[in-house]
């Protein structure tokens, strides 16, 4: 009887179980899990709803989804992609609902219903599962086997080994990896919400601006979206974009960068002083304060106009050129001090991992020791916000399950 280890209850783990007891239905399957409950991260994604995956509508390129690990999903997605996680779930009874800004949820709303799919699904297939109980150390055995080592004490071996651990926030918490010589990435988080202690900034807390986009001066990294100011800086899935993609930089800087906010979105610098002439032009008699651009609220324009050095009382057709040429710097390219990130425990992404160059791109089997093989945030494999992260859990997870099923005679398959 072929004997598969899932390490790591989380989306990746589950779907690997029970990918791999569909493909070897004799097959012994386990997964076991240190917390004392399985897909606990599951359970409190999308605000506890679940945005299980993404219509991928309007993603030309998939390194505008995932930062790191955007060549290997392409692949991937040709053998398990969103299409494939949308039917899964729908034939495990969960209807699902595709929302205006392309992230699909369960029609419960709740995470639950995701859970219940993936927990029915495996104990119908006869997988096991053993919780509270962690991974201390795995070994590669002279017959080929995976000897591994468990908190409670017990050394069990096994023909194959799934590591679906999810991302650690420190390197330590890939050592039984690193031991067998496998190659790490060190973990830095990623999706996190950036500290700024202007105050004048922070009295916008509780403001949305629905299309910002913000970027680190002088280098690549932007995003747009959402801008969210809270009490202690700035969040949104603008933010959380543009901590994804700046993940390395911004740890490489300690969390201490500028900030550049384009209130008005992608528009070009000319577009939105066209749009402002027009505004003061049409408004000439009026107040600014009585007037916005479209996109701002009254608050955040009354607060810009502050930024600008320009008084609401002023009336639209006495803004002379140099005033013009403040605010629209201000609306374009204002600027503030990132001094630090939201804590780790707020954080639900990291980079990092093992590195992609020594696994197999096929199967996700490690380069280095056959039989172990690894699925979703263990691997160098992240996402921005919006169902993403959880696809490439579903990817990975089928794609290692149905290869670690192949018997032993069908090894040379996997080595391709």
């Amino acid at each position: 009887m072929l004997h598969i280890a899932i390490v790591g209850g989380g989306a990746a783990g589950f779907f690997a179980a029970i990918a791999a007891k569909e493909a070897a239905p004799d097959a012994s399957v386990t997964i076991y899990e240190k917390a004392g409950r399985v897909l606990a991260k599951v359970a409190v994604s999308g605000g506890g709803r679940c945005n299980l995956t993404n219509s991928f509508e309007g993603v030309t390129d998939l390194r505008q989804v995932y930062p790191r690990g955007h060549r290997l999903m392409k692949r991937l997605f040709r053998v398990f992609g969103p299409d494939d996680a949308r039917a899964w779930f729908e034939r495990q009874g969960v209807p699902l609902v595709v929302q205006a800004d392309h992230c699909i949820f369960p029609a419960s709303q709740d995470s639950q219903s995701v859970i219940d799919a993936l927990t029915g699904r495996a104990r119908r297939l006869g997988v096991e599962v053993v919780t509270s109980c962690a991974m201390r150390s795995i070994a590669l055995l002279p017959d080929g086997r995976l000897e591994v080592s468990f908190s409670d004490g017990r050394v069990r071996t096994f023909h194959r080994v799934a590591v679906t651990t999810g991302g650690s926030p420190r390197i330590e918490g890939l050592r039984p990896l690193a031991d067998l010589g496998l190659e790490l990435e060190a973990p830095v988080p990623s999706l996190f919400t950036f500290n700024i202690a202007d105050a004048d900034f922070r009295s916008l807390m509780g403001t949305v601006v629905e299309r910002a986009s913000v970027s680190i001066p002088g280098t690549r990294f932007r995003a747009s979206g959402p801008l969210l100011v809270t009490h202690w800086g700035a969040s949104g899935p603008a933010v959380l974009r543009l901590s994804s993609h700046a993940a390395r930089h911004l740890a490489e800087q300690g969390y201490r960068v500028a900030m550049a906010v384009n209130w008005m979105g992608e528009g070009t610098v000319a577009d939105v002083e066209a749009a402002l002439v027009r505004l003061l032009a049409d408004n000439h008699a009026k107040q600014l304060s009585s007037v916005h651009p479209e996109g701002l609220t009254s608050r955040v324009w009354l607060f810009l106009l502050g930024r600008a050095g320009l008084s609401a009382d002023k009336r639209c057709g006495e803004v002379g050129r140099k005033q013009l040429n403040r605010l629209l710097e201000t609306l374009t390219n204002d600027r503030y001090a990132v001094t630090g990130k939201g804590s780790f425990r707020d954080e639900f992404v990291t980079c990092g991992g093992v590195a992609l160059s020594g696994v197999n791109l096929n199967t996700l089997e490690s380069k280095n020791v056959t039989g172990l093989f690894l699925a979703g945030e263990v691997l160098d494999v992240d996402a921005v916000t919006g169902g993403f992260n959880l696809q490439a859990a579903w990817t990975t997870g089928y794609v290692v399950g149905r290869n670690m099923a192949l018997s032993a005679t069908d090894g040379a398959a996997r080595k391709q």
